[in-house]
């Protein structure tokens, strides 16, 4: 049976020249413009045409605006959601990442918007989960893309907190049953900070702020004065994402053990199954880029793929971006904490909630000088912060590939990294000219007296002395053995000094990882249709 095609002409404004959105047998889009601007206006059209639903529920998520769509339940959500928005300078920001970064952003939430427009005036282009939640989509500022934080995947706070736990009622030996340290470290609790200082329920706001959203009709149903029965985020309510991200492989194989002679290249992602998925497949050609790969559809761009000149594919390398801080707050004064020989203020900023079916509600977030503040128990006069490469400009994850996916050599990919802040990753690349590279990339903090696996006070002792530059991190160009292979697992390469560069100590488990190379060393002629090395 052959495929009927269609052919349909939208007139939207915003654009400066006609442009294509052709979609293959496949259901994958190719999209053509005659610029930059439009490309990426399309990019932004084209994620809503397809997937509006769920990137207006990952903005109203990020931003910490459901509640005004979905009631009370939501209120708690919305509150952990803006502990963790970007609050710094935006100049600092946009000029943290490629230098069009923010005009790709608002030609991408331009376009987005010019969908949106549509269904106002076309109301059975509006997706039907809109029709049955009672909501609208709403419009996207260019900042929205960028302030959004909570969908990156960094650690390790969640382990710290859980280290603390198991050493409430056990030892060091019991923990690594959890998660076993690699290089072997012994972490030690710092004077003046106890297990007690961080009970399990330290993690409720933080796991709530990355947690999906869950539609029970009990929450949907819920009143104000049940708002905060909506704060854990449990199996049983149905808000629980997995602590540990599920592992991925990829691996790049150098033309001299290939059949072709040409590199051969493969990225396998591990994400839950979802839908809509996460990752969303796109072409993007205008005048001078041919891209087609795989992004995620409230971001411009791609991170896996390929531009016709490199090949890239990536995993979790997992760098240590997080630090749970213990703070001691002032007998007569809460809103003061112990700072080297003073006391500091803790910032406030009220905030208005709308929410629905109810008056806008006023509620004030807290900040350290490190970051939001998750817990107070002031019988004990203790806080508990977090810091988090997420507060530090540039940081929007995966934004660093609009840099690297217009690189047309693996030399120029890698210096495109040196912008990629977050998520940590391995990534490995091929070019054109037979060249593979092997390169990791990520924010990593400097921690001059201490190892980063439990929580330490806020006090002044235990601070970040800047982040490691981009050249101190791993990386290798056409290794002796032909090819890469990385699979979350603790590959920092023989020899690293772990205490003048301490980068994490928690990995995937190599078996995995053990197994790929097994197999990529025992074919000295790979080709694309041999069986997953996996």
């Amino acid at each position: 049976m052959t495929a009927q095609s269609t052919t349909e002409t939208i007139v939207v404004g915003g654009l400066s020249a006609p442009a294509e959105i052709a979609v293959d047998r496949w259901g994958i889009p190719h999209l053509r413009a005659s610029t930059r601007d439009d490309l990426f206006f399309a990019q932004g059209f084209n994620a809503a045409r397809d997937r509006l639903w769920q990137i207006d529920l990952w903005r109203k998520r990020g931003l910490g605006l459901l509640a005004a769509d979905f009631g009370p339940g939501y209120l708690a959500q919305d509150y952990a959601a803006r502990l963790f928005l970007y609050r710094g300078d935006m100049a600092a920001e946009w000029a943290s990442n490629a230098p069009d970064t923010q005009g790709i952003c608002q030609a991408f939430a331009a376009g987005i918007n010019a969908y949106v427009a549509l269904t106002e005036r076309e109301p059975a282009r509006l997706p039907l989960e809109f029709r049955l939640s009672g909501t609208r989509p709403a419009r996207w500022a260019a900042e929205d893309v960028v302030r959004i934080r909570t969908h990156a995947l960094t650690r390790n706070a969640i382990s710290e907190v859980r280290r603390a736990n198991v050493l409430k009622h056990a030892d060091l030996r019991t923990d690594l049953l959890r998660c076993g340290l690699d290089p072997m470290a012994e972490p030690r609790l710092a004077d003046g900070v106890t297990p007690e200082d961080v009970p399990i329920e330290v993690l409720d706001l933080f796991r709530l702020a990355t947690a999906p959203v869950s539609f029970e009709p009990a929450r949907l149903a819920a009143r104000l004065d049940e708002a905060w029965l909506w704060i854990k985020a449990t199996d049983a309510g149905g808000v629980e994402r997995a602590t540990v991200e599920e592992g991925s492989n990829n691996w790049v194989v150098h033309g001299s053990r290939t059949a072709t002679g040409r590199p051969i290249l493969a990225s396998d992602p591990h994400r839950d199954h979802a839908l809509p998925s996460l990752r969303y497949l796109v072409h993007l050609t205008m005048p001078g880029f041919d891209a087609i790969g795989a992004g995620e559809p409230a971001v411009p761009g791609l991170s896996l793929g390929h531009n016709g000149f490199v090949g890239f594919g990536l995993t979790i390398f997992r760098a240590d971006q997080e630090d749970v801080y213990v703070y001691e707050t002032h007998a007569d004064d809460p809103n003061l904490y112990r700072y080297g020989d003073g006391w500091e203020p803790f910032q406030r900023f009220d905030e208005i909630f709308a929410v629905k079916g109810e008056a806008d509600q006023v509620l004030t977030l807290s900040f350290s000088q490190h970051g939001p503040i998750l817990f107070a128990d002031k019988t004990r006069r203790r806080a508990v912060g977090l810091r988090s490469v997420w507060f530090e400009p540039g940081t929007a994850a995966y934004l660093g590939s609009l840099s690297a996916m217009r690189a047309r050599a693996v030399a120029d990919f890698a210096a495109a990294l040196r912008a990629w802040r977050t998520p940590s990753v391995n990534h490995v690349c091929a070019d054109v000219d037979g060249t593979i590279g092997w390169f990791t990339a990520g924010l990593v903090p400097i921690r001059r007296n201490w190892e980063g696996l439990l929580p330490i006070a806020g006090d002044g002792r235990f601070e970040w002395a800047g982040f490691l530059n981009a050249n101190q991190l791993p990386g290798e160009i056409n290794p002796s053995k032909g090819f890469f292979a990385t699979a979350n697992e603790m590959n920092l390469p023989k020899g690293w000094p772990h205490e003048e560069r301490r980068i994490g100590y928690e990995w995937a488990e190599a078996s995995r990882a053990a197994r790929i190379h097994e197999v990529l060393r025992g074919d000295e002629s790979h080709t694309v249709s041999a069986a997953s090395p996996a």
